[in-house]
């Protein structure tokens, strides 16, 4: 039986826009591969290009859930490059490299900021906000348009807390944490049970059996004076390590 809640759910956050994109040629690109992707079930995340070792395109992109199996990464690969190859959005030879986010991932979309409130965050404005463009602190609620962020990075005189307009965000993107490294392993264990059990690998829970609500996660919980998750070198190899699969917890023994 379908249930047709999650499935109303999964299709409005493929739809949701994105609310940080790329300008540029990068913008070329997403023009291009979004509705691609979007038809294959996934969502794009980001579009970076670099010139290192040649001309690179990296496209970011992951389920709804927010997971991305290197499976799908090959399956995006596969159905994008000759889409790119006709449409010709670089003037130049390049490199396509598909990933998942990683675990310190860019924010795009309102609920990326919703899903991650209580994290550390980088932000860069692409407009200034009182006369700064860049802020750190912990990710709070949003109101109407903007998110609230408590500052670990305030000067003496400046406020704790500011209100930063999502649209006028040029770059948000999560730091490493110990916090954030043990809820992306059990996002990761999650999807994992989840493929094996809609492969037949596995018997599905009992009909009796409450699903996971990703909301009651094991998020730290705000308060107005919590100290800054700490971020070490430790943390940025991990980070390394899982992005190059050599210790992905999404990936299958």
């Amino acid at each position: 039986m379908i249930d047709r809640a999650t499935d109303s759910a999964a299709t409005d956050l493929l739809a949701e826009p994105r609310l940080v994109v790329e300008p540029g040629v990068a913008a070329r690109v997403s023009a291009i591969a979004g509705p691609v992707l979007q038809g294959m079930g996934y969502r794009l995340v980001r579009i970076k290009i670099s010139g290192e070792s040649g001309c690179t395109v990296q496209i970011m992109a992951e389920r709804p859930d927010g997971s991305m199996q290197i499976e799908d990464c090959e399956a995006v690969s596969k159905a994008l490059s000759p889409v790119l190859d006709v449409a010709d959005p670089i003037d130049r030879a390049y490199r396509l490299e598909v990933s998942s986010p990683g675990i310190d991932r860019p924010l795009v979309r309102r609920s990326d900021f919703e899903r991650y409130a209580g994290y550390l965050v980088k932000i860069e404005m692409a407009v200034a906000h009182e006369g700064r463009k860049r802020f750190r602190g912990l990710l709070g609620e949003i109101e109407g348009d903007a998110v609230r962020l408590r500052r670990d990075d305030a000067r003496e005189g400046e406020p704790a807390e500011v209100m930063l307009v999502m649209e006028d965000i040029a770059e948000a993107r999560l730091v490493l944490t110990d916090e954030l490294i043990a809820e992306s392993m059990r996002r990761g264990k999650a999807a994992e049970r989840e493929m094996r059990q809609s492969l037949g690998l596995v018997p599905p829970p009992p009909p009796h059996a409450k699903k996971a609500d990703p909301s009651k996660s094991n998020k730290p919980q705000l308060k107005a004076k919590k100290t800054a998750p700490k971020n070490t070198k430790e943390h940025r190899l991990a980070a390394e390590k899982l992005r190059s699969g050599e210790d992905d917890p999404t990936r299958g023994d």
